[in-house]
């Protein structure tokens, strides 16, 4: 008997113990970034602004941008975070912390999208073309383009201009 309570205290002990690692995990899931900025005509200010500094940053021999490389995690907004870290908590209530072998896990995969872009400026410094790098990225861009691959129509046409007359042979 006396050995029975000892177990149970224990096992209450350790689930106490282990009891709100996906709250914690849910409530600091990166936040959300707004996608919805990366348009054609954006001045790189705002760029820069929402997504923060560039991993790699090109400059024309006049010292205006050429173009950016963004890498970010796009995670999750306030009210999302604050829902799930609520469930898991009423999770771990209800089955004495039990929850966390499962919510755990899932906390560790659902961390955000990795999001890769390359953005290349017009003399302006404002957007002229985007391209998706990662695949996270490419998903997002075939979604908002209503399943058309990666770069935008005008995207797709000013790189073919520019390729037309970076190679044409001259006259």
């Amino acid at each position: 008997m006396k050995l029975k309570a000892i177990f149970l205290l224990l096992l209450l002990g350790m689930s106490l113990s282990v009891s709100g690692c996906s709250v914690y995990m849910a409530a600091n899931q990166p936040d959300g970034k707004e996608m919805s900025m990366i348009i054609e005509g954006q001045p790189r200010s705002v760029m820069l602004g929402e997504f923060g500094q560039p991993v790699s940053t090109v400059k024309r021999a006049d010292g205006s941008v050429e173009y950016d490389v963004f890498s970010f995690v796009d995670g999750y907004s306030g009210g999302a975070k604050a829902g799930r870290a609520l469930f898991h908590g009423v999770a771990d209530v209800f089955t004495c912390g039990l929850w966390e072998v499962v919510g755990t896990p899932v906390e560790s995969v659902a961390d955000g999208n990795k999001m890769s872009y390359k953005i290349l400026y017009n003399e302006h410094e404002e957007v002229q073309t985007i391209i998706p790098l990662s695949k996270d990225a490419q998903k997002y861009e075939k979604k908002r383009n209503n399943g058309l691959a990666g770069i935008s129509n005008t995207s797709q046409s000013s790189i073919q201009k520019t390729a037309e007359s970076k190679y044409r042979s001259p006259k």
